[in-house]
Parts: C-alpha cells; structure tokens; sequence
C-alpha cells in the first residue's frame, strides 16, 4: 500500500472524522481563549489549518457527496452577498478579512455536517462543551475562590466568591449563558436518545446549569423560556395522529403568534422583572442610533465586517456618538441591517428560516429525539440574535451553518434532483 493511499484511508476513517470534529469543536468554542492566551494570528491560523484539512477530508469522500447538496442555496447566496459588499465597503482589505472569518467558520461547519450525522454531531459537541465547561468552572473557582486574583488575560474577573457574574474562558456573561443553554440542550437530548447514561448526563445538566445561575445572564432566562416552550409545541406535534398533525401545528403556530403580541404588549413588565432595564436602554439607544446610518445606505449597507473590533467607520462614529465601546450591534438582524443592508437582511432570514422551517417539519415526523436537537438550537440561535450578535462571528454562526446544513440533508428539493439521477426514492417526505 502506497503512502498516499494510507492517507487517504486514515483521512476518510471514522475514527479521523469524530477527532477531526472534536478538534474544530474545541477550537470553535474556545476562540476566545486561544486568541487571548496567543494572538488573533494563531487563531487563524488554527481555523486556517483546519480548513485544509477539511477540505482534504471531502476530497476523499468526495463519491459519497452530491455537489448540489453541498451547503443550502440559501447561505450561499447570504455569502456571496457579503462578498460582493466589498466593493462598497469603506476598507475593503478589513471587509475581504471579515468575510474570510465567515466563510472560514461556515466551511468547518459544512465539513463536520457531511462527515458526521446528527447523532455523532450531538454527542461529540457534547463532549467538547463538557470539557470546556469544566475547564471554565475550574478557572473560576482558582481565580475567584482560591487566588481571589483575576486573569485578566481571560478576562475573568474572580466573581464566583461573590456569587457572579463570571464568564469562563467565553469571554463575557452572555456568552457563557448562549453557551450553557446550547449545553443544556445537547445534554438532554444525549441522555434521552441514550448516547449517555444517568451518571453523566445528570451532572453534566448540573454543571451546566449551574455555570448559567452564575453566568447572571439575563439572556439565560429568556432562552430558556423560549426552548422550553418550544420543546413543549414539539412534543405535542410529535405525538399529534398523523391525520391531525397539519392542525395541531395550525392551532399551535397562531397560539405563538398571540404569545409574541402579549410579550411584545408586556415588554415593560417582562424587562423590569428580568431586572434587565440599563442592559434594554443600552441597546434601545444603539438600535436607533444604527438605524440612522442604515437609512444612508439602506439596501447594500456599509460592508461586511463581521465584528466590530476592526474599529472602522461607521462603527467607531456610532461608538463616538454614544461615548461607549459597543463590538457589536447587540443584535445580529440590526447588525446584518447595517452592514449588508435590507438585501442582506432578507438572505439572513431566509437562511435562517427555511432551515428552522425544515427542521421542525422533520422533528415533528421522525420518531428518535435526536432529530429535535436541531429546530431546538435553531429556536436558541434566532432568540439570542435578538440580544447578541453570537451569530454572525465565531461559535454562533458555525452553529448556524451546522444546523441549516443538517436540515438541509434531511428536507431539500435537492433530494429529487439526486434521486432523479440514482434512481432512488426521494425523502421529501420522511415517516416516522
């Protein structure tokens, strides 16, 4: 056997794709941590690395895969769109860097979404935030119990003594709240497709949880609700009668449509028992201040740059104007708004939508809890872009990708055009 055929078996073996994903898991979730312990040059070296690899990994496997289902037309088209922004933008070598950062994350999340199925995607970010949580919880407790020192260099500031809020290695409370809930989500659904058994999936939802109580996230709370009723709405789909199935999720879709007006009516009170009135003011005040740059640029927006750090205009003037240091528009719609304008908006949300469209029609059908781990984190990714910009930078967006990608396998009209090709049935339709 020939050297490059030993290549070629290991790069395509089981056992390379779950270590593979495990590594582009812990690099993804632990960006923070390795930019500041090292430089935002290994970082991307690291996802540069990363992406070769995966790109060796589909070239080996490339029979197994169909170039029309490679990634949804959908991000395609949201990708494309910030690429071509650069021909507006106001430093084009800082857009063409931030849409680099985003094709890099959406290419790791593709490659792990073809090597792995829903099932081992579950259980090995299981692993990896299992780990990185411990490892959180662990730094927390030398910096805030044991040194009562802070790492700056983390950003950790030694709370957990005083009751929070703490961070970990995700760099804010925000983030480590998004990440706990993910978490959360991840853990059940092991434990309840039987992937784990009662004596690690119940402390790890106990680790998880409680890393959210100190994460004194008001984002967490939020999530949470939305998740829990969204798993609720699931289950009563799920074991709705076939014939009935169409109804129930008539009468369930209108029941959160009024759900949304009475909060939406209720968001004073909400917001006041949340205790989250400074944080809302704060972004109420960014949110219209954006809105006037964006009625100067309203349909193509000022560029992609994914995060703000970049510190070019118009994000330093916003800043300027509101005397604060804001590395986000505290939203990923207002933040998609500004940048690639309502065209680039409307691609988001298709992206975005179709895919939770796509995965709960295939969770409400398919019999295994595996298959709700999806609508579920996509439910958490559309909640928290309400807040954060998670997902458009970094773990949030390799989510995303993930998880429209994983829908899109399921539930496309490629699977006709495939099928028209092999001669094989096509799974528009899958049975329970």
């Amino acid at each position: 056997m020939t050297f490059g055929r030993r290549v070629a078996d290991l790069l395509g073996s089981a056992e390379f794709a779950r270590a593979y994903t495990i590594a582009v898991l812990t690099a993804v979730f632990a960006a923070f941590t390795i930019e500041r312990a090292a430089s935002p040059v290994t970082l991307a070296t690291v996802i540069g690395v990363l992406c070769a690899l995966g790109a060796c990994i589909l070239w080996v496997r490339r029979e197994e895969l169909s170039l029309l289902r490679i990634a949804p037309s959908s991000l395609l088209a949201f990708l494309a769109w910030a690429a071509v922004s650069v021909l507006w933008s106001t430093d084009k070598s800082d857009t063409a860097l931030g849409w680099m950062e985003l094709f890099g994350f959406a290419f790791l999340a593709i490659t792990v979404g073809h090597i792995r199925d829903t099932l081992q995607t579950v259980r090995a970010l299981g692993d990896t935030l299992r780990l990185l949580l411990i490892v959180s919880l662990g730094l927390e407790i030398l910096s805030g119990v044991l040194l009562d020192t802070p790492f700056t260099f983390l950003g950790i500031e030694g709370q957990l003594a005083v009751g929070g809020p703490v961070q970990g290695i995700f760099g804010s409370r925000n983030m480590l709240g998004f990440v706990t809930v993910i978490a959360l989500i991840t853990f059940v659904v092991e434990w309840r497709s039987q992937s784990l058994t009662a004596r690690i999936a119940i402390p790890s939802i106990a680790l998880a949880g409680l890393l959210a109580f100190f994460s004194s996230s008001p984002m967490v709370l939020v999530l949470a609700a939305a998740v829990g009723v969204v798993a609720v709405a699931l289950t009563i789909v799920r074991h709705a009668p076939a014939e009935r199935r169409t109804i129930v999720q008539w009468v369930l879709g209108v029941l959160v449509a009024l759900a949304l007006a009475a909060a939406f009516a209720l968001r004073h009170v909400i917001i006041a028992l949340l205790d989250a009135g400074s944080d809302f003011s704060v972004r109420a005040t960014l949110w219209n201040t954006i809105l006037d740059f964006v009625a100067l640029k309203p349909i193509e927006g000022w560029g992609w740059f994914g995060s703000w750090a970049r510190g070019e205009y118009p994000f330093t003037y916003i800043n300027f104007l509101l005397d604060d240091h804001h590395q986000s528009a505290l939203n990923a719609y207002f933040d998609v708004l500004l940048q690639l304008g309502t065209a680039g908006l409307v691609l988001f949300l298709l992206f975005g939508g179709i895919a939770t469209i796509r995965s709960w029609l295939v969770a409400s059908v398919r019999r295994s809890v595996v298959y709700a781990w999806t609508p579920l984190m996509l439910v958490t990714l559309a909640v928290e872009s309400m807040f954060e910009s998670f997902t458009l930078v970094g773990a949030g967006w390799f989510m995303l990708v993930l998880c429209a990608l994983r829908a899109g396998q399921t539930r496309s009209w490629r699977e006709s055009i495939d099928a028209a090709h092999t001669g094989a049935i096509p799974t528009l339709r899958p049975q329970a």
